[in-house]
């Protein structure tokens, strides 16, 4: 079974290198060709899952070593692939959610003359993915890394005859260098302090280590992940990233880019377990990002700009999970698969609004359309319960979870911790809520595109509503599933460990609190939303309404003390470069050509002035001699 794994790469890579270099030949089997291999890639994924289920819990790792890229002495990179309980979970995530969104696709992307290349990203996507969670070593880890960089800045900027488009995946593309930065400078730590970049030795190794070098490469995986999951301070690029196709949006923000900083936290844990300080940081980074989203959320119209807030909330919760330690892990991954199904859904949703509404996204111009689209509303439906937390679906499950387990952590850490994730909860269900109503309830408020076309709202075809079906059947079911009987629990526990913590409080006043800030969230958005009519055009609103409308001003943030300081420190080394560095260069060659020139003047070509040059010489001789004599 391990020849299997590297299939899973291969089968999408090869998609894409057929397609990005087949052609105008491919353009009307493209799609498919994409499509069936991605399928392929879930389909191998499944055989390798039933084989892992008949293994017993310690045995179920699989190792497969292709070759040696550089074999010298000192120095072991090895291409092989590692597939155990966490990196199986985000296989089948990978590739089931990601060929759920190669069918939804195939009609979306119909009237696009790039459809064939837009398929062949999206399978390089998967292919630098799906590498990045079956590395066995940090570095072919960061092959992945990279390549997902490349196929998510293709992929934001595929419209690039759209300026917005274009700068948006520019900006994907230079803040996540910022966090890729990071990564590698960990990397280096760890082959300078382990000898080596494989999982197993550098994370058995830990307890020989010092507390100190420990703090430095988990402060460094960490800035590592706050560029690929959006989280705060690298979280600008998120919601500019809504340019992209909308497939591409669900791609991204539900199973793919932004989990794989969840992925890295998680996998390394051992790392952060010794040490306690980068594991406080990973901690406020997911708290503070999960109210930071939550709020941007709240003032956004773009439906899928909303939904950007929603993901880097969400991925707050699961990067605030995995920061507990052993005691969140496992519901921190939990959180990050059913948040694939409802979030993904929830993007294929807003697609297919759009696609009825003449690529429309202001939801301030919907508004009465879950009788026009009722499988879109449904479905949509059915992805908002799951992700405000309603009982019994599965946002209730995994986020309830990680609520409890901020609770364990103990002390007034997790009185604050646990206080936190439930008021995220509660500005969760206001303006997912608030999407809700505004886009499927009320009055219709449909204006004319820019071609003075009226919209005519309508189901989206089967290709893309089955898709948005089967991760509505995901969204309800997944959460349980998992609950039962501790099956999520018990299939990861072996790799990741599990703490129960010492909760200051029972889990059934959890939830509880849970279900009491998700009703009052859900009754704010209606007595603001529901029960008054939608104005089309947005009013002025508070201080912070409008503060959140422009990101919580991350980008004026961004500019003043990144570009505009950057401006004023480039300018001052120029200044130092010219002035002081060129200064005493220029100065010492000016010094030397101008005592050149005098000594020049003595070498005049008359004899008479070599005589008296040569009597004085003489007579300086003779002085200092008679001069030492008397001495």
């Amino acid at each position: 079974m391990e020849n299997l794994i590297a299939l899973l790469v291969a089968a999408p890579l090869l998609g894409a290198a057929v397609l990005l270099c087949g052609g105008r030949r491919l353009d009307r089997s493209g799609h498919w060709l994409g499509t069936v291999l991605a399928a392929a890639s879930f389909v191998i994924g499944v055989v390798l899952f039933l084989d892992m289920l008949g293994r017993s819990a310690d045995d179920r790792a699989l190792h497969q070593h292709l070759f040696s890229w550089i074999p010298v002495e000192g120095f072991q990179a090895d291409i092989a692939f590692q597939l155990d309980q966490l990196s199986m979970t985000f296989v089948l995530l990978i590739t089931g959610v990601g060929t759920l969104i190669h069918v939804y696709s195939i009609a979306y992307m119909e009237h696009d003359e790039r459809r064939r290349r837009f398929f062949g990203y999206l399978n390089l996507f998967l292919a630098a993915m799906l590498l990045l969670v079956i590395a066995d070593n940090y570095l072919l880890l960061y092959f992945g890394w990279e390549g997902v960089g490349l196929a998510s800045y293709l992929l934001i900027g595929f419209w690039q005859h759209k300026p917005s488009a274009a700068t948006a995946a520019k900006k994907a593309f230079l803040v996540n260098r910022v966090g890729d930065i990071g990564l590698s400078i960990a990397i280096m730590l760890m082959f300078t302090t382990f000898g080596t970049f494989a999982f197993g030795p550098v994370l058995s190794s830990v307890g020989e280590t010092g507390e100190g070098t420990l703090t430095a490469i988990g402060l460094m995986l960490l800035l590592a992940a706050c560029g690929k999951s959006a989280q705060v301070p690298l979280q600008s690029w998120l919601g500019d990233a809504m340019e992209g196709p909308t497939p591409v949006s669900a791609l991204i923000h539900a199973a793919t880019m932004v989990t794989a900083g969840v992925y890295l936290i998680v996998r390394s844990g051992a790392i952060f377990n010794a040490a306690p300080n980068a594991q406080l940081a990973v901690v406020v980074v997911g708290a503070v990002t999960l109210l930071f989203g939550a709020i941007v959320g709240c003032a956004k119209d773009d439906i899928k700009k909303a939904l950007a807030g929603s993901t880097m909330s969400q991925i707050g919760y699961m990067i605030l999970a995995a920061g507990l330690g052993p005691i969140g892990y496992v519901f921190a991954i939990m959180h990050l698969v059913t948040h694939g199904f409802f979030k993904a859904g929830l993007f294929l949703g807003a697609g297919s609004v759009m696609h009825g509404m003449n690529d429309e996204v202001d939801m301030r111009k919907y508004g009465g359309l879950r009788t026009y689209m009722p499988v879109t509303f449904v479905t949509f439906g059915l992805g908002y319960l799951a992700i405000i937390g309603f009982p019994g679906l599965s946002g209730f499950f995994s986020k309830d979870k990680i609520i409890e387990s901020a609770f364990a952590k103990g002390g007034a850490e997790g009185w604050i911790l646990g206080g936190v994730a439930l008021l995220g909860a509660a500005i969760t269900a206001f303006y997912m809520t608030r999407v809700m109503l505004m886009t499927f309830f009320g009055e219709k408020r449909w204006q004319p595109d820019a071609e003075g076309q009226p919209p005519h709202p309508h189901e989206s075809p089967k290709s893309m509503t089955i898709p948005m079906v089967i991760l509505a059947f995901g969204s309800v079911f997944a959460g349980g599933f998992f609950s039962i009987g501790d099956r999520f629990l018990n299939w990861l526990e072996p790799v990741t460990g599990y703490d129960h913590g010492h909760a200051p409080i029972s889990a059934a006043t959890v939830t509880g609190a849970t279900v009491v800030v998700l009703l009052i969230g859900v009754f704010l958005a209606w007595a603001m939303y529901g029960r008054r009519p939608v104005p089309v055009t947005a009013p002025r609103g508070s201080l912070l309404t409008r503060a959140a409308r422009r990101d919580l001003l991350q980008d004026d943030f961004n500019h003043v003390v990144l570009v505009r300081g950057g401006e004023h420190l480039t300018r001052s080394l120029v200044y130092v470069d010219h002035t002081l560095v060129d200064g005493v260069v220029n100065g010492t060659a000016a010094s030397v050509g101008g005592l050149s020139g005098r000594l020049r003047k003595l070498q005049n070509g008359y004899a008479r002035s070599y005589a008296v040059s040569m009597f004085g010489g003489t007579a300086v001789l003779i002085a200092v001699t008679l001069l030492m004599r008397a001495v």
